[in-house]
């Protein structure tokens, strides 16, 4: 796991920390993709869970920037009459939302690297 205070030093955005192992995840999963598609077995485990996590996390963070979207737009007219600049107009609810789609895919990563990481070939 990356360490929480790099990110911070270098002026990356915690959130995102964890997509920067990106490609090491993929470094240490090229070759156990690489024996399954070899192998002659009809179910490569590890094949199914990347294909299925990169699904899963792109629903989850299109849901979650949708949800920021929502909520600022129930937010306009209240920021509004209190005389601040509304978050979709300022661009603030671009950025949360973007944050927000980014988290699932950073968790995976970061899962993924511990999980992939950890395993020594035998």
């Amino acid at each position: 796991m990356p360490s929480k205070r790099l990110p911070k030093m270098i002026g990356i955005n915690p959130v995102h920390a964890d997509l920067l192992l990106a490609p090491a995840v993929i470094a240490l999963r090229l070759p156990i993709l690489a024996s399954e598609a070899m192998a002659s077995g009809p179910w490569p485990k590890e094949t199914i869970r990347a294909v299925s996590e990169k699904t899963s996390a792109m629903a989850e963070g299109a849901l979650a920037a949708q949800m920021t979207i929502v909520r600022s737009m129930w937010n306009f007219w209240p920021e509004a009459i209190a005389g601040k600049m509304p978050s979709l107009l300022s661009g603030e609810a671009m950025h949360v939302a973007a944050v927000a789609a980014a988290k699932p895919a950073g968790r995976r990563v970061g899962a993924n690297f511990k999980r992939l990481a950890g395993k020594r070939p035998k």
